[in-house]
Formats: C-alpha cells, sequence, structure tokens
C-alpha cells in the first residue's frame, strides 16, 4: 500500500451519516449470500481512474468478505445510454446492492429505485433525496484538488501551471476551483490554464482530445498540468512525456498505474478515495447497516514520486492541517473561487 493511500484520509469527506437497518434479524444479515453489482461510468474499466478505483473496492469486498457475496460488474455502451438498462437487468435479477458510478446515473437510478423499493441502490458523485433505498456517495474533491494545486505552485518553475477537466459541469469545476485556490493561495502570482474536453459524457474517454490540450498548455509555458477528465486523463500523461513536463493525475494514485515510461512525469494524483467508498457501503451493507459514515481526498506519495514531491511536502502537510481544521475554507465552484481568490494578499 502507498503512503499516499494512507495519507489519504486525513482531508475528511463530510458525508452524512446515513444508516438503514436491513430487515429481518441481524444473524440473518451475517448469514445472507449478498449480490452486488456495479454499473460503471463511460469510459469502464482501464481508465487508470474514477471505474477502476470503484473497481478496486468491489474486489476488495470479494476478497474480504469471501462466500458471502457475488459480485458482477458492467459497462455501459461508449455513450452510456444504456446505463438505466443496465440498472433494471441487475434489480430483476434480485442484485441487494446496486451501484451507478457517477452523477449521470443521477435520473437513472431515481426512476429504477422507485420500481424497486427492495432493492438498495448507491451513486457515486451524485445526490438523490427522499428516496429510503438510495444512498449518495459524495466526496469534496475541491480540497484535495487545494493541495495538489499548491504542489503544483510550489513546484513550478515557468510560474505557469495548468489544468485539463473532462466534461465541463459544475462537479469537475469543484476541482478546479480547489487547484486555482492552492495554486494561488502559496504563489499569488502564478498563472493557471483551464481546458475542458467537452460538454456530454465522452468528454471522460477521449485521450486524444486530452493530448491536444495538453500540448497547448505546456505550448503557452505550463510545466505542471492537473487533469480531472477520467480516461482522457491518459492523452495528458502521453503530452507530459513528449514534453518532459510534469503531469498531476486524479482518483487513482496513477503513477502506479501508467505505463512506466509515464511514471517519472506524475508528480502526485489527487487521491479520490472511491474504491473505500464502495467497499465501506457493501460492508456496511452486509452487516446489516446501509450507508457511508466518511471518506477522504488527499495527495498520493509512493515510490515514484516521493523525490519530486518531499520538498514541499511539509508545506503540503501544514496547509491539509488548516483545511481540516477549518482556517482554509476551500472554494467549490467559480463564484466561491473569486471571493477566496479577493481575500488573498
Amino acid at each position: 500500500m502507498s503512503t499516499g493511500m494512507r495519507i489519504a484520509t486525513a482531508v475528511l469527506v463530510a458525508v452524512a451519516v446515513l444508516l438503514w437497518a436491513i430487515p429481518g434479524p441481524q444473524a440473518a444479515a451475517q448469514t445472507k449470500k449478498w449480490r452486488v453489482g456495479i454499473v460503471y461510468d463511460v469510459g469502464g474499466r482501464g481508465d487508470l481512474s474514477f471505474n477502476d478505483m470503484a473497481y478496486a473496492g468491489l474486489a476488495r469486498a470479494q476478497k474480504e468478505l469471501g462466500s458471502g457475496i457475488e459480485t458482477r460488474d458492467l459497462e455501459p455502451t461508449a455513450g452510456g445510454e444504456n446505463r438505466e438498462e443496465l440498472l433494471r437487468l441487475l434489480s430483476g435479477e434480485k442484485y441487494d446492492l446496486i451501484f451507478g458510478i457517477g452523477f449521470l446515473f443521477t435520473d437513472s437510478i431515481t426512476r429504477v429505485a422507485k420500481d424497486f423499493p427492495n432493492v438498495k441502490f448507491a451513486i457515486v458523485d451524485g445526490f438523490i433525496a427522499d428516496q429510503p433505498n438510495v444512498v449518495s456517495l459524495l466526496f469534496k474533491e475541491q480540497e484535495g484538488s487545494f493541495l495538489v494545486g499548491a504542489a503544483a505552485a510550489l513546484k513550478s518553475t515557468t510560474g505557469k501551471i495548468g489544468f485539463v477537466g473532462g466534461m465541463k459541469i459544475p462537479l469537475i469545476e469543484k476541482f478546479e476551483a480547489g487547484y486555482i485556490a492552492g495554486a494561488k493561495y502559496v504563489k499569488k502570482n502564478i498563472q493557471v490554464f483551464s481546458e475542458y474536453a467537452g460538454t456530454t459524457g465522452e468528454a471522460f474517454r477521449d485521450p486524444v482530445k486530452g493530448k491536444e490540450l495538453a500540448l497547448a498548455e505546456y505550448d503557452r509555458g505550463a510545466d505542471i498540468i492537473y487533469h480531472a477528465s477520467g480516461g482522457t486523463g491518459i492523452g495528458v500523461f502521453e503530452a507530459a512525456v513528449v514534453q518532459r513536463r510534469l503531469a498531476i493525475g486524479v482518483d487513482a494514485d496513477q503513477s502506479l498505474t501508467v505505463k512506466p515510461d509515464q511514471r517519472a512525469q506524475i508528480l502526485t494524483s489527487m487521491m479520490k478515495r472511491v474504491d473505500v467508498a464502495v467497499y465501506d457501503t457493501i460492508k456496511a451493507t452486509t452487516a446489516g447497516q446501509f450507508g457511508l459514515k466518511e471518506n477522504g481526498v488527499g495527495y498520493a506519495v509512493n515510490d515514484y514520486n516521493r523525490a519530486m514531491i518531499q520538498s514541499v511536502a511539509a508545506r503540503l502537510e501544514a496547509l491539509k492541517k488548516d483545511i481540516i481544521a477549518g482556517k482554509i475554507k476551500v472554494p467549490s465552484d467559480k463564484k466561491q473561487l473569486e471571493a477566496f481568490l479577493a481575500t488573498l494578499k
């Protein structure tokens, strides 16, 4: 396990404690064979990021709970048009707990959960209120992004850094806002370039576009680029290798999963512990509860990037403590970012 895995939980996600009793006695909950299904977001397995982290949580549950659970994971079509169809498939096959990985599942889970009130559903990055059989797993992505933004600014030698987002939506703008805030908090005059791959779900699975956007930002002088773009980020890493500049990964500790020739170009990754959220929800459900208490975000440190990040680690740890203590309130959208930047001296 990388140091980043241990560090990540230090910055806690403010998720409400949602607990539902599972019908039947506790003994029955312990002996029941639970059926757990996952439907991935666009890009599916192999994105080295968001979807792969969800699978890691499912695989951990399968390993640790063993014969107590049966799992199945499904990928939508390229455009994700059959999300609801896959959710209904698992529901009809009497799966006990079904995950929709990504905010794009919000409408589909809302409808399917009403039609299958005895099935438990969990949505990552989406919020569905007033449905007792749905739990929403949310994170404070802006806080982890603040830390990697600070790292980028502190390590930059050109005074220019970049951001590449996937689909231009409020969720990804949280990553951007936190990143810019962290960068300018430690270096007010740092210049930050921001680009998005598109306005549909396809923007999360377009490495060609990711490479194009990253190359353009590197050409403008950025020496470090942070991506929050799922599989599109693979192109950002390719651009970093071509330009011999640095990149920052997202969701997973990406220097552990990219091609060997790309590792040296990854300064760190913003860890979003979707794997732990998935695992904890499965474990709680099989124990007779349904929900999630807390999870975390942070930045990654491992054998590949330790030398690069070491010079700024102490500063990042101090910033992390201030965030936890509430001394730094990280903005989560453009309006909050403008107000935050106005307070910087």
